[in-house]
Order: structure tokens, then C-alpha cells, then sequence
């Protein structure tokens, strides 16, 4: 049943709110506001900090990660570096044409080609997720609540590209929308768990709000460098992917045998140890976007780095290695042979606090100078010429970034709408979001504020049922799940009743 149909109509937001706030909801929703600020609090690029050493106890952390493999390590190290000479080949003579696509209509079945790039380059587009007309709608609907409320925040606020909404009716219809939810759910399939009980599922998505881009030609303060979400020194902590054991075969000199699109091993990770800006607190298997414009390379659009477990694995590592031979200039965007070659770089027998790139409560950054073995100025690529209504996806692993400068003619528009699986951790953050939901503040991973809590337009829970079908609902939070549908893993009964719980559905 859902939280619209539990009440007699005709129902009043007044009595939704109240239910969604009873007492047995509020245990999941306790998380408190960030503080208030924009997409620029989120990296240090954006914010003007520079990278420099971590606190001393990174050091030691270092130590213990290779801890008795320091000959495996070395091994590995000179193994990747060949590979990536191979890969980083393949990426400049491909270009955008690396990145592997599918119509929406052909998404019950996948090419082999499609299925085998997808899962080694961690990136897709698909075509037509919704129709044309739908998605020109959605923008010029944003646009209409934009006028309707002049106090938007947004960045840069003298000229705003990336504003802090997150509850639109554009956002909701979109993030509700059925053919959005299947390519989730498509998208989604290619995980697997090597546990059968493990409390994932995949063919249940859930709701995740994030922001908007509209980004305008000439823009070049968006200038959003090579990055990855979901943590920053999280990734070498034992308390953070060091819970889930994630890159443990990276660390111990078997990068090969590392498989990205496991998720059990993901459960228990915390990818937000220090509460920054935009730190994310769910598991989103793939970030995306839905294209509300005709966009092409150099036009303030997307670019990805298509190595996935090779770039993992290298900026991974990079931190235990220093040249022997220093680059005539450190801070140039690319470097020689000689320097790049595996005989000039040493594992480092006393680990600094270096983790490169990597700053509490800040997303994780990539720089030619920092990460040089994957040359970013040949394997940043951007997407193919996109139009609205199609559905870009890269796995939550993958190095992307925005084009410097918009130097299109027209505007550059997204809805970030990542998939996200249902998990513990993520039914209680959908019940967090719910709660933000209600009150119209910003989504819970995000800086805080009044948000939406006064803009004309906002959807109420009762309009959410108008807007989608009863997957949408539950996705939102907002309709129990059903734990009796057939063809379900005994994980994923298990997670559906626990969700219903968290939700406060039944007790």
C-alpha cells in the first residue's frame, strides 16, 4: 500500500507529511543538514585548495595496506603500466567512438559487443531513454520554476550553470519516469553478487537526487577537472571501502583479478567518513545523466576516462610510487617516454602521507602532473554528440570531468539522475531523502539550507502519484515493496522486508 493510498481523499499535504514523519519513519531520517553552499564546496579544484600531504596517519595506513607484498606490488605495478601503454593506444585512436551505445528499444537484448564494452570501459549511452518532446518539456519547465523563483541558489552565482534544486517537478517526473526506471534496471544487471543472501537488489532502483546542469555557451568557470565521486581518502581507509575489502586485490599486487562490478563487497562501505559538501552516503552503481539538449564534444559536455579497472587500479596505487628520475617540469600535462617508463618509477620504501588528489570531504581529483601514467590529455574522452531524452552512464568508478569551456552556440542541459540499487544503506537514505522530500530542504548528501522549502511550484507527495507508475512509487519511498513477487534470491527478500521497515511501512 502506498503512503498516498493509506489516507482517505481527498488527501491533504498536511496529512501525508504526517505519516511520512511518524515516529517509525523519523528513526531512519535523523541525518542533519550540511552546511549551506554549491557544487564548488564538493572538490578542491572548484574551492581553490590545493592537493598537498595528508595527516601523518595516512602514512602508516599505506604501510599496512601492502603490508608483506611489496614484491607483488612492485610486479604488479610494471604489469599495468604495460597495459595501460596498450589501452591508452586504443582510447586515442578510437575517441568518442570507444564509448559503446544501444537504442532503448533493444535494451531486453543486448548485443554481446555492447554487453562485453560496456563492462570493460564502465561507460554508455542509452539512446532515446525518453521520447524527444518529454525531455525539451522537462527544460523548458525548469526553466519556467527558475522564474518563478529568483532565489535559486546556484554556481557560479553571477552566471548560474549547476543549480541547487533537487525537487522540480521536472526532476520528479523524470526520476519517476518508467523508461528511465528499466534502463536502470538494465543498467543495473550487469553487477552481480558473488553471495546469493546478500541484502542487494538490482531490479529494484531507487531514488537519488542530485542537481541540475544548465549550462550556457562561453561558460568556463564550470571547469569541472577529471574527478570521482563517492569519497576521496575513503578509498584507501579501513573504515571506509576498506569495510567491504573492495580493492584488496589491487593492494595486494593482483589488479587483474579485481572484478568492479561486484557488489556485495560494497554493502558495508562508507564513502562519506568526513561529511563534506556532496560526499555521498548511498551506493550508486551508476552515475548518469538524462540530455535535455542536442550536445556534442566541446560543447559543455561530459568527458570519461574508458579504462575502469586499470585506472582504478592505477590511481590506486600511484600513492606508493615515485619517480627516480624527476620530469625536467612536474607540473606539465604530459611527459616522455623515459619518464613514463616502469624502470624510472620506485615503490617507495618509506610511505609518505601522500595520497594524490584525494582530500577529506572532497571528491577524489585526477591531474596529468599526479596521475601521469594515464595520460588524461589522451584518454579523457568525450561522449558522442548527444541529444534530449538519451541516457548517459558510467560506472561509479570511472574518472570523468566537463569540457573547460562551453564553446557551443546552445545550452548544454542535464538531469543528474544516477542508479542506484536497494540496499540497507540505501532504503536509509531514501528515507532520509523522503524526509527532505517533505520539507523542500536540499537532498540529505548536499549542502544544506531552506532549499526549495518556499518556491512556488514544488511538487507535494500527493502529485508524485500523478507523475509515475508504482515502481516509480516505491522508488521515492513511497509505496511498500512487494517481498512475495516471484524469481526473487533469498537476499532480496530479505532486503525488500527490511526496506519496508526502514520506511516505516510496517514495524
Amino acid at each position: 500500500m502506498s503512503v498516498v493510498q493509506r489516507l482517505n481523499r481527498p488527501q491533504t499535504y498536511r496529512q501525508v507529511a504526517t505519516l511520512c514523519n511518524n515516529t517509525r519513519v523519523r528513526r531512519a531520517a535523523t541525518t542533519t543538514q550540511k552546511k549551506e553552499g554549491d557544487i564548488s564546496d564538493s572538490f578542491a579544484s572548484l574551492s581553490g585548495l590545493e592537493f598537498k600531504p595528508l595527516e601523518p596517519r595516512f602514512a602508516d595506513l599505506k604501510a599496512q595496506l601492502i603490508y608483506g607484498k611489496h614484491d607483488q606490488v612492485r610486479a604488479s605495478w610494471e604489469r599495468l603500466l604495460a597495459s595501460l601503454r596498450e589501452e591508452v593506444s586504443i582510447i586515442a585512436d578510437l575517441g568518442p567512438r570507444v564509448i559503446p551505445e544501444i537504442d532503448f528499444q533493444d535494451i531486453d537484448r543486448p548485443s554481446e559487443q555492447f554487453n562485453r564494452e560496456y563492462r570493460k570501459r564502465g561507460v554508455a549511452i542509452v539512446r532515446g531513454a525518453i521520447p524527444e518532446g518529454e525531455a525539451l518539456q522537462l527544460k523548458e519547465d525548469i526553466r519556467m520554476y527558475i522564474r518563478n523563483n529568483p532565489q535559486t541558489k546556484a554556481f557560479p552565482q553571477d552566471n548560474p550553470q549547476v543549480y541547487e534544486l533537487y525537487w522540480s517537478p521536472s526532476q520528479i517526473r523524470a526520476r519517476g519516469h518508467p523508461n528511465l526506471l528499466k534502463t536502470q534496471k538494465f543498467l543495473m544487471s550487469f553487477w552481480h553478487s558473488k553471495d546469493p543472501h546478500a541484502l542487494v537488489s538490482v531490479k529494484h532502483p531507487t531514488t537519488y537526487a542530485d542537481r541540475l546542469r544548465m549550462r550556457m555557451p562561453g561558460d568556463s568557470k564550470f571547469a569541472l577537472g577529471p574527478h570521482i565521486d563517492g569519497g576521496g581518502p575513503e578509498r584507501w581507509e579501513p573504515e571506509g571501502y576498506g569495510r567491504g575489502k573492495v580493492y584488496d586485490r589491487i593492494f595486494q599486487g593482483e589488479w587483474e583479478r579485481y572484478d568492479p562490478w561486484e557488489s556485495s563487497c560494497r554493502l558495508p562501505v562508507k564513502m562519506d567518513l568526513y561529511q563534506g559538501a556532496g560526499a555521498c552516503s548511498m551506493f550508486r552503481m551508476a552515475q548518469g545523466w538524462l540530455s535535455m539538449s542536442e550536445t556534442g564534444p566541446f560543447e559543455g559536455t561530459l568527458l570519461v576516462n574508458p579504462l575502469l579497472s586499470r585506472a582504478t587500479a592505477y590511481f590506486l596505487l600511484r600513492p606508493f610510487f615515485s619517480p627516480i628520475k624527476a620530469a625536467p617540469d612536474p607540473s606539465a600535462d604530459r611527459f616522455s617516454s623515459d619518464f613514463l617508463a616502469s624502470d624510472n618509477w620506485k615503490l617507495n620504501e618509506e610511505p609518505d602521507s601522500w595520497l594524490h588528489g584525494a582530500s577529506p570531504g572532497m571528491g577524489q581529483e585526477l591531474r596529468s602532473h599526479l596521475h601521469p601514467h594515464l595520460e588524461l590529455h589522451k584518454t579523457m574522452t568525450h561522449v558522442p554528440t548527444v541529444r534530449p531524452g538519451d541516457y548517459v552512464a558510467w560506472h561509479c568508478d570511472t574518472i570523468h570531468a566537463v569540457d573547460s569551456i562551453h564553446a557551443g552556440n546552445s545550452d548544454s542541459s542535464v538531469l543528474y539522475i544516477p542508479a542506484c540499487p536497494l540496499t540497507e544503506f540505501n532504503a536509509h537514505g531514501l528515507a532520509n531523502a523522503r524526509n527532505s522530500f517533505i520539507k523542500g530542504i536540499p537532498s540529505p548528501d548536499f549542502p544544506g539550507g531552506v532549499g526549495e522549502s518556499n518556491h512556488i511550484g514544488r511538487p507535494k507527495v500527493e502529485d508524485v502519484a500523478a507523475m509515475t507508475d508504482d515502481l516509480g512509487l516505491q522508488s521515492f519511498g513511497l509505496k511498500e515493496w512487494d517481498s512475495s513477487e516471484p524469481g526473487l534470491t533469498p537476499g532480496e527478500r530479505t532486503m525488500l522486508d527490511m526496506s519496508n521497515k526502514i520506511l516505516g511501512f510496517y514495524p
